[in-house]
């Protein structure tokens, strides 16, 4: 297994915020209890006067949000995913997208990567909450790097943003320029492949990289496709794998039914259908326990994906 190097995606999102702050005095930040840990503690300590902890009322920190946008202002809301999506849903819909406001939605603490906090602080249908609502664009990036890239890209573009980020220091895949825009709608070709596309999003991206080494010895070329953006979707790109690989897996930390895969799966089906295997955590809640046996348990792992390609490739008659 490849030696990656490690980064938080949160430590990453900290130092966005600096730089947002010295280049732009209409950014604000805005927590919930909990800056230290989504690490808008260290914008807090730069600009105290453009921070604001609105303690355990998730719910009051996006509407001030809202109000913050209204009046000119690109505003940055942060907490634990489980708590700024599913406790704070009808003001997201109400307050931010309907009136389509510049309100940045950045969740830590996604996915069953949390680990011990379990099953009620495990959120796995954010992405599905999200993509639903109108105007509302939604970014899983990759890995840390990539973080900071989205976090700088979304406070420039216009309306509400959701930016999925997770707990703990995941591998750097991706080798792209700091200096080089991140382009929100466009999917990223990691690795070219001839004989199947795997598509991941969030941590699953490395781990797909490493499902392709271990295809290449079975003699399966497979191409790597970086989703960092899910809503708006990447179709010419997907569409145009399709057409030339035959065949597709997808790789999410979310519940399979309804995310990443489920937005693929629909875009073939309309477009271009070939053969496809979804691999995420099925119709189910987490449970406490490490990350990586919750990893293990719930069939996020390179195996899995190894597993999910060769089924793929029998369906084709390979």
């Amino acid at each position: 297994m490849k030696k990656w190097e490690l980064k938080n995606q949160r430590d990453a999102f900290g130092e966005a915020l600096v730089e947002l702050g010295e280049q732009r005095s209409d950014i604000v930040v805005a927590s919930a209890d909990l800056s230290c840990s989504v690490k808008t503690g260290v914008f807090a300590e730069h600009f105290p006067e453009r921070h604001f902890n609105f303690g355990i009322a998730e719910q009051n920190m996006i509407s001030a949000c809202a109000g913050f946008a209204a009046a000119g202002k690109t505003a940055f809301a942060s907490t634990f995913a489980i708590f700024v999506t599913g406790r704070v849903y009808d003001q997201i819909r109400q307050s931010v997208a309907y009136p389509k406001l510049d309100v940045k939605i950045v969740a830590t603490h996604a996915g069953i990567t949390v680990g011990g906090d379990g099953a009620t602080h495990q959120m796995i249908e954010d992405l599905a909450l999200m993509r639903v609502l109108p105007n509302m664009t939604v970014i899983v990036p990759a890995d840390a790097p990539e973080t900071k890239r989205a976090v700088m890209a979304a406070a420039e573009y216009k309306g509400p943003v959701y930016i999925r980020l997770g707990r703990a220091n995941i591998p750097v895949c991706t080798d792209i320029p700091e200096c080089q825009d991140f382009e929100i709608g466009k999917a990223s070709i990691m690795r070219e492949g001839a004989d199947i596309t795997l598509v991941g999003t969030g941590i699953m991206v490395a781990k797909c990289l490493e499902a392709a080494e271990d295809l290449k010895k079975h003699k399966i070329d497979a191409k790597v496709i970086n989703m960092s953006t899910i809503k708006p979707m990447d179709e010419k790109t997907l569409i145009k794998a399709a057409r030339e690989t035959g065949g597709m897996v997808t790789a999410e930390e979310h519940n399979v039914m309804v995310g990443m895969g489920s937005a693929v799966a629909m875009t073939l089906v309309e477009n271009f259908h070939v053969p496809m295997k979804r691999v995420g955590i099925r119709d189910s809640f987490g449970e406490s326990g490490t990350s990586d046996e919750l990893m293990e348990k719930y069939g996020l792992t390179v195996d899995h994906i190894v597993d999910a390609a060769h089924d793929v490739m029998k369906r084709r008659g390979r």
